[in-house]
């Protein structure tokens, strides 16, 4: 369903930029031609004209490119943009009137036996109508009961509610006529004896068509089938027609069209298929669109004793259709299991999915926020003190001040860690946002409430990072910090286990290396997990276990949506540093092709005689002939000898072991190496500030945040910095897709334009995502729904926290979260 636009933040937005003077004014959240570009990505609104479609298509790419422009192309884009706003406003307000028809049938709604003597449970072998034959085939689908059918939900719909005369027929358009038959015949193909064709002519007030089907099969060749097809349309019966306007060379007429006779021409149409939105299924062997359509509506029955779990309120509240009949008070159309499979017009449809849509995401909201209360209960943290003597002394020692957002989430972490509940929270920070001081904060709060904190890192070269900036800083407030990692001598080892059993080390970094056996704290309040994805559940599990329910602070520097983030992270508390640091320069950011690689090697070597370093990226570590991929051990050979024969280059790709790769980016890091070339195991945390120039080959084979983390290892200094995205790729959408990088610095609004444009299982990665398999719902087109039912599942659990009230909701709450484990285990 395409979402309505706010057509009152467009027009604010656009009247703004031009009292602004066009000068891409900052919003709250993105600047305003990052505003209009998203909102414009998005489809254009239902019913809109297709010019005006083609018009709203081709904005957003012009407001994508609105930086760039002069003032005067810009005045004239804001212009035209209010302009067509308001016409398409009307037009989709104030549509033409429909053509009248004559005759006009009204589709009747769907007809089943309401006293069919099976419940929900019932196998469909046993179901008369279906037949122990068609229930093996659709148990091929995964469909064994009758509530399995209900909700194999259709994948698709085709429209033949539209009816139109035969002088309004338009090739490439699906309609229903309705006329009488003139004449009708029935034969046998003389080229081929097994084909037999169907031909009816029929003709309304405007004007007459003829319509042909084709049979193939012996049987269809009898004498007596083809006469009996014949009676069934004689002349001057009404029949009525639905299928795709196609164009031959006898004119138009309709492709292998669905056929039906009518009581009359002004009566109600009792079909299946004719006249109504016709609904399409996944399909296997052995079961054809028509059986399973004629099966579901042989389950139908079984609505009338499926009690609707969603609380009364809630469906009130939230505008929702009732799901199955008991609760649909204004008659059996009413229900969202009803017209999902045999919608009566687009309206109902729409609302049905509305309803299924918005169940499936406040059971999965209703799950996270359930475990995470039933966690909290299970578990009792002590506070940490949010005020004190530490975090006072490290505010007054801090160089520089906090950003807003950064403040925002400090007193987010400082207010949970207050609580006896344990904190389980997740900041998420743009590169450079500013992620380690936040966590500072967090630590301190855990030192000064007489506890130990724990910060764990994925790889040594970032443990490394965050214990040098933390010895600096806790040198100054006169605080022992430790590293353990896998190189750390014996001795030295063993002397931190010391001190961290008798609680003379306040806060040790390290790696894995922390959830050893040997590793035991005094006293742990705080785990802070940095890219906390990279590490196993139970690894996690591991660290926490070293303390007696520890607050625990995850960190990660790649920024998903929101949309995202609750469907990933949902019994989390999720935190944005969604601002960056005054006085960060921006990335100069360059979309350049092979013919321009003389001009980017010159650029490096004048950098490199500059004292800057260098990294150039490639996407896989062997050449593979069938995507023509430069790979990194191939290209580091010709870089060495062939091109910068005089510069140290080191070589970083994922078939090094652990050691190996630390030894290759802490020489980088070191400034022995001065150009590093690199799978993207370089991707996230590696902190070099006199790296200046980023080269990512293959680029349109890496996904927005990708890049964007990847550009992020550049600009951490004083110097200017450059990232180059070389591509030879042609395709149109792969070219889009990069300019944006070009266009933003800002990882949220790329994360967000990653997901619009690729899709949530391309952004994570499908196989091993996290993310359930909807069956209706997209994170991209329903994410209003999702905030919804999310606020409808927190509201549910502060009223009603064991769901005591609310059996039939805790039932199916259970039946989905153990269909989501049996998926998760296949």
């Amino acid at each position: 369903m395409t979402a309505t636009p706010d057509w009152l933040r467009l027009q604010k937005a656009l009247a703004l930029e031009a009292e602004g003077g066009f000068r891409d004014l900052q919003g709250k959240q993105y600047r305003f031609s990052e505003f209009l570009c998203l909102s414009l990505g998005t489809p254009a609104p239902a019913g809109a004209p297709a010019d005006l479609r083609r018009r709203w298509q081709e904005l957003a790419p012009q407001f994508r490119d609105y930086p760039q422009a002069d003032l005067s192309r810009r005045r004239q884009l804001v212009a035209s943009t209010r302009q067509f706003l308001l016409k398409l406003r009307h037009s989709l307000e104030n549509p033409p009137p429909e053509a009248t028809v004559t005759p006009q049938v009204k589709t009747a709604p769907v007809a089943f036996n309401p006293k069919a003597s099976f419940n929900l449970a019932t196998p469909l072998g046993e179901i008369k109508d279906i037949g122990k034959a068609r229930a093996k085939a659709l148990g091929l689908l995964n469909l064994k009961t009758v509530r399995d059918l209900l909700l194999y939900f259709p994948r698709d719909y085709i429209d033949y509610a539209r009816q139109v005369s035969i002088e309004q027929l338009t090739a490439g358009e699906t309609v229903t006529l309705v006329g009488r038959v003139i004449r009708s015949n029935c034969y046998t193909s003389a080229k081929n004896k097994n084909l037999n064709i169907f031909e009816v002519q029929i003709r309304d007030q405007t004007g007459k068509i003829k319509l042909t089907r084709f049979y193939a099969g012996k049987r269809f060749a009898e004498r007596g089938w083809q006469e009996r097809m014949k009676r069934l349309y004689p002349p001057g019966a009404v029949i009525a027609a639905s299928g795709l306007v196609k164009q031959n060379k006898y004119g138009l007429t309709l492709d292998t069209p669905e056929i039906e006779v009518l009581d009359s021409a002004t009566g109600s149409l009792n079909s299946l298929n004719i006249g109504r939105l016709l609904p399409v299924y996944p399909l296997t062997e052995g079961a054809t669109a028509d059986a399973l359509r004629r099966s579901v509506l042989a389950v139908l029955p079984a609505l009338k004793d499926w009690v609707d779990p969603l609380p009364a309120p809630i469906r009130e509240r939230y505008q929702l259709l009732p799901l199955a009949l008991p609760e649909a008070q204004s008659g059996v159309k009413k229900a969202a299991l009803l017209q999902i499979h045999f919608p009566e017009d687009r309206d109902l449809l729409n609302q049905a999915r509305r309803r299924l849509i918005f169940d499936e995401f406040f059971y999965l909201q209703l799950g996270f926020l359930q475990r995470r209360r039933q966690r909290q209960a299970q578990a009792v943290s002590v506070p940490l003190r949010g005020q004190g003597q530490l975090i006072q002394r490290f505010t007054e020692i801090l160089p520089f001040a906090l950003t807003g957002a950064q403040e925002r989430v400090v007193q987010e972490i400082l207010a949970d860690l207050e609580k006896t509940e344990p904190m389980n929270r997740l900041v998420q920070g743009d590169v450079g946002s500013g992620k380690t001081v936040v966590g500072v904060f967090a630590i301190l709060a855990a030192l000064q409430s007489g506890y130990q904190a724990a910060l764990m890192a994925p790889t040594e070269v970032l443990a490394e990072q965050h214990y040098r900036k933390l010895v600096t800083w806790f040198n100054a407030l006169s605080l022992p910090v430790e590293l353990l990692t896998g190189s750390t001598p014996l001795r030295k080892r063993r002397q931190i286990h010391s001190q961290l059993e008798s609680g003379e080390l306040p806060l040790l970094v390290g790696t894995h290396a922390l959830i050893q056996d040997p590793v035991n704290f005094n006293r742990l309040g705080l785990a802070v997990i940095d890219e906390q994805h990279r590490f196993g559940v139970e690894q996690r599990a591991k660290l926490l276990a070293k303390g007696t329910a520890p607050h625990v602070l995850s960190m990660t520097a790649t920024p998903i949506p929101r949309t995202l983030a609750l469907t990933l992270h949902g019994d989390l508390d999720v935190s944005q540093i969604d601002e960056l640091p005054p006085g960060r320069q921006p990335i100069q950011t360059q979309v350049i092709t092979a013919k321009e690689r003389p001009q980017l090697y010159d650029l490096i070597r004048r950098e490199v005689a500059q004292g800057r370093q260098i990294y150039i990226i490639f996407p896989v570590i062997e050449e593979s002939e069938k995507l023509d991929v430069k790979a990194a051990t191939e290209e580091y050979q010709t870089l060495s000898s062939a091109v910068f024969p005089n510069f140290r280059i080191g070589l970083l790709h994922g078939r090094l072991s652990s050691a190996e790769k630390d030894q290759v980016l802490t020489a980088f890091r070191d400034g022995e190496t001065q150009i590093i070339v690199s799978t993207t195991v370089i991707e996230v945390g590696v902190d070099v500030p006199n790296a200046t120039v980023m080269v990512i080959e293959n680029a349109e084979r890496f996904g927005l945040s990708q890049l964007h983390q990847l550009r992020g290892r550049v600009g951490r200094g004083a110097y200017s910095s450059y990232c180059f995205l070389l591509t030879n790729s042609r395709n149109p959408d792969a070219r889009q897709r990069l300019a944006v990088l070009e266009e933003s610095q800002d990882g949220f609004f790329i994360a967000e334009m990653d997901l619009r444009l690729r899709g949530p299982g391309e952004v994570l990665g499908t196989r091993q995502s996290g993310l359930p398999d909807f069956a209706l719902a997209s994170l991209t087109e329903h994410q209003d729904t999702l905030t919804l039912a999310r606020e409808a599942a927190e509201a549910l659990m502060i009223a009603d926290p064991t769901l005591e009230n609310y059996p039939a909701l805790g039932r199916e709450l259970a039946r989905r979260q153990e269909k989501l484990l049996g998926a998760a285990l296949l």
